[in-house]
Formats: C-alpha cells, structure tokens, sequence
C-alpha cells in the first residue's frame, strides 16, 4: 500500500515531463511556421499593388527612355508632355503589371508581364551592329521565330504587319529592343494578331518599351449580381428589370458569337482555357471582349501542352481545358475533350438561365427550354461523341432560344 503514493508521484512526473516535452516541440513548430507564414507574407506584400511603386515602375520606364535604352508612340506623351498621366494600380498578377491610366481625356490601361526593361531578353545581335541597321529580312525572321515559339503558329510576312516596325532614324536600336521586349508577351501577341480580324479582343493603342496600352474595360466579378456591371454598358437610367435581361440576352449571343469565332475563322481553333467572368468585359454596344488571353492557346500549342504522361484523366487537367488518358501508353490525349462553349455554358450561363432568376419578362416554357438547353451544354461529353461533334447542334439550340427570348421581350415593349 506504501507503494502506491510513489507510484502516483512518479506518473505525475513523467506526466509533468511528457507535458512539458510535448509545449516545447509545439513551441518550436509554432515559431517555425510563423517564420514561414512571414516569409510567404512578405513575398505577398512585396507584390501587393501599390500606387507608390507603380509610379516608381513608371519612372524608371521614363528613365530608360531618356538615356535612349527603349521607345515607343507613347514615351513622349508619358515621359515629356504629360499626356498619359497615372490614375492608379489596377492589379499585379504573376508578375504581370496592369495600371490605370488617362490618354489625352481617354482612360487606357497600361499592361506588361515584368516590371524591368532590362528583365526581358536582350537581343544580343543589337550591340554588334554599329551604324547600319539589321536587315529587314532578318529581322522579320526573327519576329516569326519569336511567334512560332510563343504561340505554336507559323505566319506568313503580310499576317506579322502589325507586330513590326518599319521605321528608321537614329533610334531605330531602340525600337528593334523595345520590340523585342513585347514580342516575349503572349498577350501581346495575341491582341496585335487578332486587331484587324476580332472585335472579341481588347484593341491596343500604343506602347512604351516593354508596356502597351490597351482600351479601357470594366472587368466581370464572379460575385457580381449578373456577372458583369450592367450599368456602365446599358446605363443606371436602364438598369431595370427588362433592360437588364434584355442585356444579358444580348451578351449571351456574343458569347456564342465568340465562341464561332474563336472556333472557326482562324488558320487553327483558339482555346480559351481560363474562362471566368474576370477575363472578359463588355463594350457598350454589348459586344464580349477577352481582355485577358495570358492561358489562350491556338491548337497546335493546345495539343502540345495536352500531351503528357498521366495515370488518369485527372491528369490531363489545365485548368479549363481537358483531354482523355490513354491508359494503354499512359499518355493523355493531344485533343481536347471539352471546348470553349461547354466551359462558357458551366460558369456564365448556368448563373444566368437558372432557376433561380425566373420571372416575368420571358415566358416560363422558354425560360425551361433555355435551362434545359444550357445544362446539357455544360455537361460532359459521352463516351461516343466528343464535344466538338456536340458544340455545333448545342450553338445553334442556344442561338435560336435566344433569339426567342429576344424577340418576346420586344414584344413586351
């Protein structure tokens, strides 16, 4: 019996120690994620959008232009006459800058994937040439190298117009790199390319070394009530009920009118693989825009990021674009098995042709049918038919319910 007051004693000492072991490993792994939770913290911060930083970026813009490093038909405008004058940060994204900024009275935004002139690419063979200019030929070969590497694609010289600058003069150094600066944007590409054959696209106005200005757009929010502020495009004095769901009809069709476009009337399908209502904005004439094309690809860039060793076809996932797994080679498939129209369907128009927006303007069999029509839309392809073959019975169902709905709504006026 005398034993046993021990024996308490000694558990309740090993307990002690077991305990106070125990606060001090948690001690330690506290201070040792708090140390990471900062350091992650700090990298986040260093890139939060700050309007003193932009301006800094800007300034050292300007300050490469005046010692002659870079160039462009908006430099003077920024830099000397303060033409284009600052507004504010719009976001920093992976690098990316994207400011607000005035244009002789017209909003723009400014836009480049690094912060640095001197971040990009240096053309080497610019410093071994001394007073006589690169020749054309070679340069308009090094432009399509560029755009073959970015963008899978092969162009003729007539289809790279827009991407080079014939202009000589004793800066033409400058704009040979500055040039060169833009074509390692993907973005940029893609808008100078499609300028003369797309109204889907942001229209450029100009640049500034390794910044180009493009139209200014308010942008979708996936929280926003319909998607995309209705107010600017069709006015606060019509935001109603009718106008707005007249609106929303109206941008539906150019969505779908999009969707034709991207599909069809290039050299090779574009593939939009990160649809999202934050990607796209809408012009007043409610025309749908793509304003950000940094995850767009044509389809030999398409088949080449698709085709890569998986175990399953959830390995075959970039981000809205998915192929099928060959489990036989353990490859997935160079082919997308979704498409632009089902990824537009699932996270556009499921919001708007829900249930849960039913009302009076449009009658309730043609509001069904939509719904019905949107849902199969969205939904996986069987086994038996890919969605390419489903897309064209799918766009013509949706055009037509539309136009349904349309002309029911002018009625009703």
């Amino acid at each position: 019996m005398r034993g046993i007051p021990g024996l308490k004693r000694l558990r309740l000492k090993i307990w002690r120690r077991c305990t106070l072991v125990f606060f001090l490993c948690w001690a330690a792994c506290w201070m040792v994620v708090s140390a990471l939770l900062f350091l992650v913290h700090r990298s986040v911060f260093s890139e939060r959008c700050t309007d003193e930083k932009s301006r800094r970026i800007l300034a050292r813009l300007c300050l490469d232009y005046s010692s002659g490093a870079l160039t462009g038909d908006l430099c003077e405008d920024l830099c000397v006459a303060q033409k284009l004058v600052y507004k504010h940060c719009l976001y920093y994204d992976r690098g990316k800058k994207v400011i607000q900024a005035d244009w002789r009275g017209q909003p723009i935004i400014l836009k480049s994937k690094k912060e640095i002139f001197s971040s990009y690419q240096h053309l080497s063979m610019l410093e071994e040439v001394e007073t006589q200019a690169i020749p054309e030929t070679e340069l308009l070969l090094m432009v399509a190298l560029e755009v073959k590497n970015v963008l899978g694609l092969e162009l003729s010289n007539n289809t790279m117009e827009p991407l080079w600058m014939r202009r000589k003069g004793p800066h033409w150094k400058a704009q040979v790199a500055s040039m060169w600066s833009l074509l390692q944007q993907e973005e940029y590409i893609y808008f100078s390319l499609l300028q003369d054959f797309s109204k889907h696209v942001l229209r450029i106005i100009g640049s500034c070394g390794h910044f180009y200005a493009v139209e200014y757009l308010t942008a979708g929010h996936a929280w926003h009530k319909t998607l995309f502020p209705l107010e600017n495009v069709v006015g606060p004095s019509l935001a109603g009920s009718r106008s707005r769901v007249r609106a929303i009809i109206d941008i539906a069709l150019s969505f779908l009118d999009m969707v034709q476009h991207f599909d069809n009337d290039f050299s090779h399908r574009l593939h939009l693989c990160d649809i999202k209502p934050e990607n796209f904005a809408i012009r007043h004439d409610l025309t749908v825009v793509a304003i950000d094309v940094d995850m767009a690809f044509f389809e030999p860039k398409m088949r080449d990021i698709l085709e890569q060793n998986c175990t399953a076809d959830e390995d075959c996932n970039f981000f809205d674009c998915f192929s099928k797994c060959n489990l036989k080679i353990r490859k997935c498939g160079a082919q997308r098995a979704n498409n632009n129209l089902q990824v537009i369907c699932d996270k556009i128009f499921r919001h708007w042709f829900s249930p849960n927006l039913r009302g009076p303007l449009v009658s309730f069999p043609q509001q069904l049918q939509l719904q019905k029509a949107v849902r199969e839309c969205a939904e996986p392809a069987h086994e038996d038919a890919t969605m390419h073959q489903r897309t064209p019975k799918s766009l013509s169902e949706l055009y037509h319910l539309l136009q349904v709905s349309q002309r029911e709504l002018q009625r009703a006026e």
